[in-house]
């Protein structure tokens, strides 16, 4: 295959246990899977409160990992990622949180066993992976990866206000509570934006999205067409307008772009359809800023308040593990 899995190798497992379900069950598997290849006894290394990822990966990198597994949640995937940007190590993810978000846009399986096998046999994909440059209102500039979106405005004030302990027994479901909280102090914003060759725009906003890939649970689909190795920024403004603009927020998101866009009648239906709702432009690299700073959010997690934002698409910098004969599907999402 190419990937540093041929002949011998090591696997390294990344995981937060207060995440996993089973972390002897998750660390047996592995073991297991690395007899069968021939491998050593697998790394396990341990994410922290201080270490949500990052050192724990590079650490497992200069060990001479062939592989890295990583189970976790969506902010624990999305930091092992960052590290493994460009390092051209194929990185594999057992789906373990509520959200599973990049692995719901690969369309892989939500399972332990088949993520664990493909670490040791699968193919492995190619995928774009963001960066976001953070500038606060001090100017101090902060850089980070994501793999599924980032945000500035109300979605990241709705992820600041949800209750922890809600989100951990509920999942996703717990946001709901936060967009409770947060939609009446919520009030549209000025931003400047500017998408790389193009002429500078200025429009009012709840929220801007910078996603990399489109889909969210329960089958929401953010950004239709979205795809996550096309080297593209797909960019949405949340442009709720008048009593019932929030009625209409969600009729795109759920009828237009998730249920009508999955047939040919009902693509026509919503080209003949006006819902400014949701703008959506695309491009390699976008800035956005506004006069008072706003929350920031990447992949779910808060990232406090930013006066303004770059977003751009590292093309093919991550690549993942699928299961073998699953690579040309998962392009496709």
């Amino acid at each position: 295959m190419g990937d540093g899995r041929d002949g011998h190798g090591r696997a390294a497992l990344v995981f937060n246990p207060v995440k996993v379900r089973s972390v002897a069950a998750l660390q047996a598997a592995v073991a297991n899977g690395s007899a069968r290849a021939g491998w050593p006894e697998p790394l396990l290394v341990e994410t922290s409160v201080e270490d949500p990822g990052q050192g724990a990966t590079r650490r497992a990198l200069e060990a001479g990992a062939s592989v890295v597994l990583v189970a976790g949640g969506d902010g624990t995937v999305r930091a092992v990622s960052e590290a493994m940007r460009g390092s051209g190590v194929p990185l594999a993810i057992v789906p373990s949180g509520t959200g599973n978000l990049l692995a719901r846009n690969l369309r892989l399986p939500l399972e332990m066993d088949p993520m664990v096998r493909a670490a040791f046999d699968g193919d492995v994909l190619d995928v774009d992976i963001g960066v976001a440059t953070i500038t606060r209102a001090s100017g101090e500039q902060e850089v980070h990866a994501f793999v599924v979106m980032a945000g500035m405005g109300l979605d990241a004030a709705m992820i600041a206000n949800t209750n922890p302990r809600m989100k951990k027994q509920l999942g996703w479901v717990a946001y709901v509570d936060g967009a409770a909280r947060s939609l009446p102090a919520s009030a549209p914003f000025r931003i400047a934006y500017q998408l790389e060759g193009r002429s500078l725009h200025s429009a009012k906003v709840h929220s801007v999205l910078f996603a990399n890939c489109g889909a969210l649970p329960a089958g929401i689909d953010l950004v239709p067409g979205a795809r996550i190795d096309d080297g593209l920024l797909d960019v949405a403004l949340i442009q709720p307008a008048g009593p019932f603009g929030w009625l209409g927020v969600w009729r795109k998101l759920w009828w237009d772009n998730s249920v009508l866009r999955r047939s040919r009648l009902g693509r026509r239906v919503v080209e003949r359809t006006r819902n400014q709702s949701i703008r959506y432009l695309s491009g390699e690299r976008i800035e956005a800023a506004s006069p008072e700073p706003r929350p920031v959010e990447l992949d779910g997690d808060e990232y406090g308040d930013a006066a303004r934002i770059r977003c751009e698409i590292d093309r093919g910098a991550l690549r993942a593990v699928v299961p073998r004969g699953h690579a040309l599907t998962a392009a496709r999402s």
